[in-house]
């Protein structure tokens, strides 16, 4: 993959920190481009009381903005992640001095994850670690298109059964205090932004988590991106037909109503839609920002909507003892559980879920 830096790094730390990030890059295989524009991950280093967003051409570009905070950082939602989502980024990394040899490097991700690599490493360990927490943006493919087909048929207009057990099953996330609420875009991005951002992802909002259930052989409903998941009500807006992945132009496939302007499902649907046709019994799946004890973990903390997120939870079902029953920890994420339906995820996981998710 082919990386660049944008942004003014030339104060001491971040120049130190630059001249290590590209050290240990070079050193794993990655290119080097000065045309930001010709790179699929960029390194934006951001003024933290004026951060810039880098803003990006293609949704295959990952950004990383790198960023001095004062101490103390305190927790991911008091400093890092107003900065995250108004440099538009993919993951933050603020440094900061704590007394320690080294700047302590914190990591923000759009999942609310946080995690820090100790000021106390030595420089090469140092960098290895930095290098650990971003080598799945710089390693990861996302599948964020969608193409939308106004051939849903008239009876599904208004949704059907199973629909109506997603929006049951989204309540009761609700009711189990499992939907974090949706982070205020509009109180950190000015109007521009957030066209950028919904021009990029088809989103208006970050929200967390999502349902689906399937409806035939190959076809599954599911929530759609950036929405209330405690209101979902209206096809093609709140929940999609998904009828199948097209990797040629790397899209999930939808069926949606005519007179319908559609949002984007979620960006989890490339791994519901490996996992529905592995497993023909599985009849649900339902990701929350949540955890479990005992629950097998992926290996990194890949991005949502990326293959390989979905090819590492599609992997831990298959290996489940069985696999109808699998939950899967997404590392310093959340969880991915399927069920036979979504009474049968509930009836077994409920009690057992418990926020925060750990981080490691």
């Amino acid at each position: 993959m082919e990386y660049s830096f944008v942004g003014q790094h030339e104060a001491e730390r971040l120049a130190w920190f630059n001249a290590g990030l590209r050290g240990v890059l070079d050193q794993n295989g990655h290119v080097f481009v000065a045309d930001p524009d010709q790179a699929s991950l960029v390194i934006n280093y951001v003024d933290p009381a004026r951060p810039k967003p880098f803003r990006r051409k293609a949704q295959a570009v990952f950004v990383v903005s790198v960023t001095e905070v004062d101490p103390p950082f305190g927790g991911p939602m008091e400093k890092g992640y107003p900065l995250l989502v108004r440099s538009l980024c993919n993951l933050l990394i603020g440094l900061v001095k704590e007394g320690e040899p080294l700047p302590a490097a914190h990591f923000v991700t759009p999942e609310q994850g946080h995690y820090v690599v100790s000021g106390s490493a030595l420089p090469h360990e140092y960098f290895r670690l930095v290098y650990e927490r971003i080598r799945p943006l710089a390693t990861s493919r996302l599948v964020l298109n969608n193409i939308f087909d106004t051939d849903l048929p008239e009876e599904l207009w208004s949704g059907d059964t199973i629909t109506d057990s997603i929006a049951r099953a989204g309540r009761k996330l609700d009711e189990l205090n499992l939907l974090p609420t949706p982070f205020p875009m509009e109180k950190y991005l000015n109007e521009r932004d957030q066209r950028h951002l919904k021009l990029l992802y088809g989103i208006g909002g970050l929200s967390y988590g999502n349902l689906s259930a399937r409806m035939d052989a190959t076809r599954f409903w599911m929530s759609a991106s950036g929405v209330d998941k405690s209101n979902l009500r209206e096809i093609g807006r709140d929940i999609l037909l998904v009828k199948d992945y097209d990797p040629e132009k790397n899209a999930m496939i939808l069926s949606v109503p005519p007179a319908v302007e559609p949002r984007r499902v979620s960006v989890d649907a490339i791994e519901h839609w490996m996992i529905y046709r592995e497993h023909p019994e599985v009849g649900a799946i339902l990701h929350v920002h949540a955890w479990m004890d005992g629950a097998p973990s992926t290996e990194f903390n890949y991005p949502c909507g990326t293959y390989e997120l979905g090819t590492a939870v599609a992997n831990i079902v298959r290996e489940a003892a069985v696999p109808v029953e699998a939950v899967v920890g997404l590392k310093n994420h959340g969880l991915t559980i399927v069920g036979r339906s979504m009474d049968d995820i509930f009836e077994r996981v409920e009690g057992e879920l418990y926020q925060p998710v750990p981080m490691s």
